[in-house]
């Protein structure tokens, strides 16, 4: 079970924040504790816990009995950047919103994807023809290269050589059909079929 933060911790933290806005209205960093306690309306060893901290990691020193200095970095320098920790909170908070989205978005696709593909009745669908490719524009003036395989076909595409490029295609429940398809609006050698349920393009 996870025991509850103690309330001295949280008061503690509260108390230490107004502290620090006293040192940056406090001209030179110069306090008076006397007066801090009164500020702070806590007793003077409260007061001391926070000191007595700061003073251990050289952020301030004792000028006397009751005073102290902030020796610390410019504590007006810290001051500018919390307009810049705000903002970079803020582009934080929009990515996590945008990610969460996104993250739904996907996990819609990967639905109806699964839907689409376990209906038997859409298997004969499950084809493009080279007239579908020779639309996307992307495509233009490009070799592009299909693959009709079983289902638990395996590729891999090792780093490329200097003189050409490999891909590895592997399968144990059927063959391989490999299309090699030079998609360009020049080109009258390549013809394709709306009524085909594969790439008519020249086989390799």
């Amino acid at each position: 079970m996870k025991g509850r933060k103690p309330r001295y911790d949280g008061s503690l933290v509260q108390l230490t924040r107004r502290f620090m806005d006293l040192v940056k209205a406090a001209p030179e960093g110069v306090l008076d504790l006397n007066e801090v306690s009164r500020l702070l309306g806590v007793r003077k060893r409260r007061v001391y816990d926070i000191t007595n901290v700061l003073d251990g990691i050289h952020l301030v020193q004792k000028r006397s009995k009751n005073h102290i200095q902030w020796v610390g970095s410019d504590i007006k320098h810290i001051t500018k950047r919390t307009p810049e920790q705000q903002k970079l909170r803020d582009e934080l908070c929009d990515l996590t919103t945008m990610e969460e989205a996104l993250d739904e978005l996907i996990k819609d696709c990967a639905h109806q994807l699964f839907d689409l593909t376990d209906n038997k009745e859409n298997a004969k669908l499950a084809y493009v023809t080279y007239q579908d490719i020779h639309n996307i524009q992307t495509f233009q003036e490009q070799i592009i290269i299909a693959i009709k395989a079983p289902e638990g076909t395996r590729m891999e595409v090792p780093p490329p050589k200097e003189d050409r490029i490999e891909v590895h295609v592997r399968s144990t429940k059927g063959p391989i059909d490999v299309y090699l398809c030079e998609v360009s609006l020049d080109n009258p050698d390549i013809k394709a079929s709306e009524n085909t349920d594969q790439l008519s393009c020249e086989s390799k």
